[in-house]
């Protein structure tokens, strides 16, 4: 039986807790002055949880979170794994290390007594001892016979099974039983800092002994679990995976009797929040809109709505293989042509966050370490995007070009380029422009709920605010705030560049069609808009979302793209092959990994491979930082936003949220009593 809420039956009787909730980063060490953006990333919007001592919540209940898709398996390593892949494994699976909201690795007592580098020489060594008491669901201990068989599985070597990712392991010389009882030595080859990564999850040994256990027979379902949870039934028909409380857990027991994921598209959650058929979800700012636009005076709350940044963040990739593109006095120009901070407040405005453009390509806001090295390219200024563009041999753009000093172009492989200049004004009013349109069609939308255009209910009886004005009214001030940005635009943007011989400085900016690239498109109409201002010529071409990855960014069929890449909590291994340097291929081809930009330098990849083996946390602090300042000179891509985490809670329930970079605890999850 799930737990008694108070709710109602219609949209308008919804009312959000937005006060209340608890940010973790309001004592954040580095917090930022008044005056100015803090540089060492604390936001105050890490995580927000509704917490409460485990005393204070009940066992039982049943808790309905929706997600984008079941797993495709439930195999972490596997090409097929996706966010809820990862999702499940964190509540089934042994996690020997979790991360904080800081993204710092943090010791699971749940599963070790401690685990240590007991050597540096001649080999590293770490030595994990586990705890006593912690079993598979067969009964079988958890033991060094399931490390080996994972380490064997993922080394890469022979006998090892094809995996998504497999870093760390093929640094591994030997995974041994011992040196004392209940504890498993592992033994590296070269130098490995993130060692902490590794064995997490930790599979059972039946699943990574065996190559067809490995692929096909992880799809629905495992052979042992370890875990608060255990899984329960999977119903792809009905679109929904239970977790239930498992019997042989040996730590703090699970307080809700049931866990169960059920697929509901982003555009329909508000409707199954609003309905009760979820109790937690992910939602999108206009849902979070509309669903404050409902709330009424004396009703009861029914949800609190977390805020927080995702670990996720956004970026423009340069295709540094394609046309004009090669030159990095071009990529440079487009990149000071683009008003980062403002396409963050396109995008954390409306979800209620503070605007904060990224300034790391390897660490996330509030994330220990993280350090803005955007000073390496320059900040926004299309004058001086305009010098570089004519240094580089484009000419004719928008204004005339004082005589004079010539732009100090900078050098990638030094980390340098040019000083910012501010901007004019006009590109900015443009910005607002287009930024207030996006509101003002949010605004209609919940509008038109609240009237009764289709929520259901139909009577609309006292349900607007007069003061607020009418959809009809809402969407009018919409269209007329897009034109008046248009206009703007428009005067910004003068000629095309071009070359000697007349060529016009176009790009091709890939992007997909339907709802899912809805907010893409935008984000893409305002980069076209900053970039036509310097006098280059961005042209946004919709292709199948479901082609887009496949079809265009991993073939290099583009000059521009927008996509996201999720945050890492050991960025020296998860960034290699992001930012890999492209070598040619056996058969012809360019080996780019995941660096789809296709550009990269000998040094970045030594600066990486050193962090990397760098058991010092501060050496290997400054080591990536000196490769982040490099890649924002290469500008092989440009940050520009960690994406919104909007979360949406049944008022009951406590010890879940917005997370942020942190570990779920599900099994702190609970209804207050």
């Amino acid at each position: 039986m799930r737990p008694p809420v108070t709710r109602r039956p219609r949209p308008r009787a919804l009312a959000l807790l937005l006060a209340g909730t608890l940010s973790l980063t309001a004592a954040l060490s580095g917090c930022g002055s008044d005056t100015g953006p803090d540089r060492s990333g604390a936001s105050g919007a890490a995580q927000s949880l509704t917490l409460a001592d485990r005393a204070e919540l009940r066992t039982g209940g049943t808790l309905r979170w929706g997600v984008a898709d079941l797993p495709a398996t439930l195999n972490a390593f596997s090409p097929e794994a996706g966010p809820v892949t990862d999702q499940v494994a964190a509540a089934v699976l042994p996690a020997l290390f979790t991360l904080d909201e800081r993204g710092r690795p943090q010791l699971n007592t749940d599963y070790l007594r401690s685990a240590e580098i007991t050597a540096r020489e001649p080999r590293q060594t770490v030595v994990y001892t586990l705890h006593p008491q912690a079993v598979w669901s067969d009964g079988r201990a958890v033991e060094a016979a399931d490390f080996i068989a994972q380490w064997r599985a993922l080394s890469g070597g022979e006998g090892s099974h094809p995996a998504a990712r497999n870093a760390g392991y093929d640094r591994i010389e030997s995974v041994t039983e011992g040196p004392g009882d209940g504890q498993v030595q592992v033994t590296f080859h070269k130098p490995y800092a993130d060692w902490k990564s590794l064995f997490t999850p930790l599979y059972p040994k039946a699943v990574t002994e065996d190559a067809a256990a490995f692929g096909t027979g992880t799809r629905d379902t495992l052979p042992a679990t370890a875990g608060p949870f255990g899984l329960g039934d999977l119903d792809r028909e009905a679109g929904t995976l239970s977790l239930t409380r498992s019997a042989t857990w040996w730590a703090d027991p699970a307080l809700l009797d049931e866990l169960v994921l059920t697929a509901v598209p982003a555009a329909e959650r508000g409707a199954a929040l609003e309905d009760g058929s979820l109790e937690v979800a992910e939602i999108q700012p206009a849902d979070a809109t509309r669903l404050a636009a409902a709330e009424e005076d004396g009703e009861p709350v029914a949800y609190t709505v977390h805020r927080a940044y995702a670990a996720a963040y956004t970026q423009l990739a340069l295709n540094g293989r394609s046309g004009a593109l090669k030159d990095e006095r071009v990529r440079w120009a487009v990149a000071r042509a683009i008003d980062r901070e403002a396409l963050a407040a396109e995008v954390h405005e409306p979800a209620g966050l503070p605007v904060r453009a990224l300034g790391s390509h390897l660490r996330t806001l509030d994330q220990i370490g993280y350090q803005d090295n955007s000073d390496a390219l320059g900040g926004f200024s299309t004058e001086e995007a305009g010098k570089l563009l004519d240094e580089a041999g484009w000419r004719g753009g928008p204004g005339e070009e004082d005589e004079g000093e010539e732009p100090a172009a900078g050098d990638a492989a030094d980390g340098k380029a040019p000083a910012a200049v501010v901007a004019g004004p006009l590109s900015a009013e443009s910005a607002a422009a287009g930024h207030s349109a996006a509101l003002l069609r949010q605004a209609a939308g919940a509008q038109r709920t609240l009237e009764g255009d289709g929520d259901g209910d139909g009577d609309g009886e006292g349900e607007g605010d007069g003061d607020a004005g009418t959809a009809e009214q809402l969407e009018e001030e919409a269209a007329a705030a897009e034109e008046r940005a248009r206009e703007l635009a428009d005067r910004a943007a003068g000629p095309v560049r071009t070359d000697e011989h007349g060529t016009e400085l176009t790009l091709r900016f890939v992007v997909p069609d339907g709802d899912a690239g809805a907010r893409q498109r935008r984000i893409a109409d305002r980069i076209t808009a900053m970039l036509s201002a310097a006098g280059i010529r961005a042209e946004p071409t919709e292709v199948p979302a479901h082609a887009f990855f496949s079809d265009h960014i991993s073939t290099g069929d583009f000059d521009l793209a927008l996509y996201s890449w999720p945050a890492s909590g050991y960025p020296a291994t998860d960034a290699a092959p992001l930012f890999a340097k492209p070598v040619p291929d056996k058969d012809g081809g360019l080996a780019v990994q995941q660096n789809y930009s296709r550009i990269g330098t000998d040094h970045i990849d030594q600066l990486l491979a050193q962090a990397a083996g760098e058991l010092d946390e501060e050496e290997q602090h400054r080591l990536l930082n000196q490769a982040d300042a490099r890649l924002w000179a290469l500008t092989g891509s440009l940050p520009l936003f960690q994406r919104p985490q909007l979360v949406a809670v049944d008022a009951g329930l406590a010890g879940v949220g917005a997370f942020g970079l942190a570990t779920p605890r599900y099994q702190d999850i609970g209804y207050r009593v």
